[in-house]
């Protein structure tokens, strides 16, 4: 058996000193103190907390966007998720238009089973809304898919509000929950067409092409459509200080069944990072924008609030050199995301520190995303009989993000130069000791995690 001794056990009813015993995959004692025996292997963590794996539940892994493929294959984009101490990941299968949802699901399983480091599993993208979908949501059920999505924006992928209602109908009867890209992709179409026009063809040209009334406008649709379905629904990336007001505005009608996410780049970064000289201002275009110093602070606040469910990263990388360079003279050319699957657990902490605890991390990066996307308590908490995903961070480790020390396959990071404080000591996947102070120990325990 494994034994993590003498750590801070963080638990939905606090945080603890004790021992936290492994069998195999599973957690077979919190707390207390155990009596090691010859064959166990202990682990002395005095001093350092004891978390549930952190849960990144929207990544784009292996993954062709209309433009390009992704940096990260789920081999490199687990490995470096786990080297920042999350131990499983929900990632985007997306149906292409003329496939299937099951052609879909078998192709996502291609690309991951048997390369990853930490755990996986999928969302249902649907691109193609047709009786043949309608019937494959229940087969996606059946498989360990209870969470879809769909989008408002980008023309390949969007589908109109008729076919949204109709996916919300069906999301109600399969017990299933819908997450949404929301943006208004017509306004997205045209004012990007106005903004080259004007002969704005740099990165500056992104945000302006997508203002926070898209996104504001798409969330308050979208719960409208879900109130007409009784559906629930997962508000994806929310970036603006408007679109959190559509959130409450909907909360407060008290008739929509709703959780929302954020990530890290909406809490940290500013539009004024487009402006970067010799197109590094690429580095950030991703949807939606990164957006003014007035929206972090607002979300920010909702954060500290508890208006906010989960934390994730929208990670979707792609290089500068050779992807992101192709845009130089179009900015609508510039394939869409960014990285950030590494450093979420590690910026959230350093970052929230004076006003969050250890307890908050649990629920917004593990406790929470575990519940929407029902993985609780198999997954987000350390108890008896649960999986053995465990992170044990080190508050005392002081770093820097840099390019040349991340793990993820990109040759850059927007977080460039932030100092962090915290590091994972150690990262039991499955029970297996996956990551030692950050750094993997090239084992590869993940496995698909059917919900």
């Amino acid at each position: 058996m494994n034994v993590i001794k003498n750590g801070f056990l963080v638990l939905p009813e606090g945080v603890f000193c004790g021992d936290l015993v492994l069998d195999g995959e599973k957690i077979v004692q919190v707390g207390g103190a155990y009596e090691a025996s010859a064959d166990d292997t202990v682990i002395d963590v005095t001093g350092k907390y004891v978390f549930p794996g952190f849960i990144d539940a929207h990544t784009h892994m292996q993954c062709w966007t209309g433009m390009d493929w992704t940096a990260d294959s789920f081999e490199t984009g687990t490995r470096a998720a786990a080297c920042g101490g999350t131990t499983t990941i929900v990632d985007y299968a997306t149906q292409d238009k003329g496939m299937t949802l099951t052609e879909a699901l078998d192709e996502w399983h291609r690309r991951a089973d048997g390369t990853c480091t930490a755990n996986y599993a999928f969302h249902m993208a649907i691109a193609d809304w047709n009786d043949q979908a309608k019937v494959d949501m229940q087969v996606m059920r059946d498989a360990g898919v209870m969470s879809f999505k769909t989008y408002f924006a980008y023309d390949h992928l969007r589908l109109d509000d008729a076919q949204t209602l109709e996916v919300l109908e069906r999301i109600r009867d399969v017990d299933g929950v819908l997450c949404v890209h929301c943006e208004n992709g017509t306004l997205v179409n045209e004012m990007q067409r106005r903004m080259l026009a004007a002969g704005i063809t740099g990165p500056e040209g992104h945000p302006m092409s997508r203002p926070a009334a898209c996104e504001a406008e798409a969330i308050s649709r979208l719960c409208y459509l879900a109130e007409l379905a009784d559906a629930r629904i997962n508000i994806v990336h929310l970036s603006s200080a408007l679109g959190l007001e559509a959130v409450r505005a909907a909360k407060a009608r008290g008739k929509v069944k709703m959780d929302v996410e954020t990530c890290p780049q909406y809490l940290l970064l500013d539009d004024s990072r487009y402006l970067e000289s010799d197109f590094e201002g690429a580095k950030y275009v991703m949807s939606p924008p990164l957006r003014k110093p007035h929206d972090i602070e607002a979300l920010r606040h909702a954060v500290c609030d508890g208006e906010i469910d989960t934390i994730a990263t929208d990670h979707c990388s792609f290089n500068l050199h050779g992807q992101k360079d192709r845009g130089i003279g179009d900015f609508t050319r510039i394939p869409n995301g960014g990285p950030g699957v590494e450093h979420r657990p590690g910026l959230i902490m350093t970052s929230f520190e004076n006003c969050l605890g250890a307890q908050d991390f649990a629920r917004l990066m593990s406790e929470g995303p575990a519940r929407v996307f029902g993985m609780y308590p198999r997954k987000g908490v350390l108890r008896v009989s649960s999986d053995a995903d465990v992170t044990v961070w080190d508050p005392n480790v002081v770093w820097t993000i840099s390019e040349k020390n991340q793990h993820q396959n990109v040759d850059y990071t927007p977080y460039e130069g932030f100092e962090i404080h915290g590091r994972p000591a150690y990262v039991f996947v499955n029970g297996e000791l996956a990551v030692v102070d950050g750094e993997p120990t090239g084992a590869k325990p993940g496995a698909y995690v059917k919900r």
